[in-house]
C-alpha cells in the first residue's frame, strides 16, 4: 500500500486510522461529524484533496448503517419528507464537486473551516432557532448551501443539523434523517469524485483502509450512547470540532 500512497509513513497510517476510529465513535453517539473530524484531522498532515478522498467510503457505509437502523420503510419516509432538500442539495453537490481540483488549497480549507466554526459557535452559545413549520424555500436554500459545501469539502453536516434542530425534529427521527441525507449525499459525492478524479485507483486505498476503524468506532459509539449524558458529550464534541475548525482556518490564513 505504501507503493500506492508513498507519502504515508507507518506513523501517519496509525494517525489516520486513529482519526477514523474517533470519527466513527463520535458519529455513533451524535449522528454526525464524521466528515468534519476526518477531513480536519487528515488535512493536518495530508493534502486536502487526499483527505477528501479518504473520507468518502467510510461516510457512505456508516451513513447507510445509520439510515437503515429503523428499517427501509422508515428511511423511505424520510426521503419523501425531505425530497426538496435532497434534490437541490444533490444538484449543488454535483456542480461544486467539479471545483475541487481547481480551487486553491487555502480557499478549500476556508470552505471547510468557516462553516464548522460558525456552526459550533452558534451551538455553544445556546442559540437554537425554532421554525413554526416547514418552509420549502428555506429547505431548498439550506439544501443548496449544504450541497455546495459538501461537494467542495465533503462536509455538509452543520447546515443540515442546524436545520433539523430548528424544525424541532424528534431525536430518533433526526438521527435517521441525518443518515438518509448524509448517506444519499455521500453516494453522490462518491460518484462525483470518481468523475472529478479525486477518488481514483491510487487514493481509493486510503479510503478503504479507513473503513474498518470507522465502522468499529461507530459501533462502539452506539454502545456508549445509552450510557452517558449525551448533552454533555455533544458539548465536548463541539469543543473538539471548534479546535479542529480553528486549525483549518489557521492553515488557510497562515499557510
Amino acid at each position: 500500500m505504501d507503493m500506492i500512497l508513498p507519502d504515508l509513513t507507518p506513523g501517519l497510517w496509525v494517525a489516520a486510522l486513529g482519526i477514523a476510529l474517533l470519527a466513527g465513535v463520535v458519529k455513533g453517539m451524535v449522528g454526525f461529524a464524521m466528515p468534519m473530524i476526518l477531513v480536519s484531522g487528515l488535512s493536518s498532515f495530508l493534502p486536502p484533496q487526499l483527505a477528501l478522498a479518504g473520507l468518502i467510503l467510510p461516510t457512505v457505509v456508516t451513513n447507510g448503517m445509520q439510515a437503515l437502523r429503523q428499517g427501509p420503510s422508515a428511511a423511505v419516509q424520510s426521503v419523501l419528507r425531505f425530497r426538496r432538500f435532497l434534490l437541490v442539495g444533490l444538484v449543488c453537490l454535483l456542480v461544486s464537486s467539479m471545483l475541487v481540483s481547481i480551487l486553491p488549497t487555502q480557499l478549500f480549507l476556508l470552505a471547510i473551516g468557516v462553516p464548522v466554526v460558525g456552526f459550533v459557535l452558534l451551538q455553544l452559545s445556546g442559540w437554537s432557532p425554532k421554525l413554526a413549520a416547514e418552509n420549502p424555500r428555506l429547505e431548498m436554500g439550506v439544501g443548496a448551501f449544504a450541497g455546495f459545501i459538501g461537494g467542495v469539502s465533503g462536509v455538509w453536516g452543520p447546515p443540515t443539523v442546524a436545520y433539523l434542530t430548528a424544525l424541532g425534529t424528534e431525536k430518533r427521527e433526526q438521527m435517521r434523517i441525518q443518515g438518509v441525507i448524509y448517506g444519499l449525499g455521500a453516494v453522490a459525492l462518491f460518484a462525483a469524485h470518481i468523475v472529478s478524479g479525486i477518488l481514483n485507483a491510487r487514493t481509493v486505498w486510503l479510503s478503504l483502509a479507513l473503513l474498518p476503524p470507522a465502522v468499529i468506532g461507530m459501533w462502539l459509539g452506539g454502545l456508549v450512547q445509552d450510557r452517558i449524558d449525551q448533552t454533555a458529550f455533544r458539548k465536548a464534541t463541539l469543543v473538539v470540532l471548534l479546535v479542529a475548525g480553528l486549525n483549518l482556518l489557521r492553515r488557510a490564513v497562515m499557510g
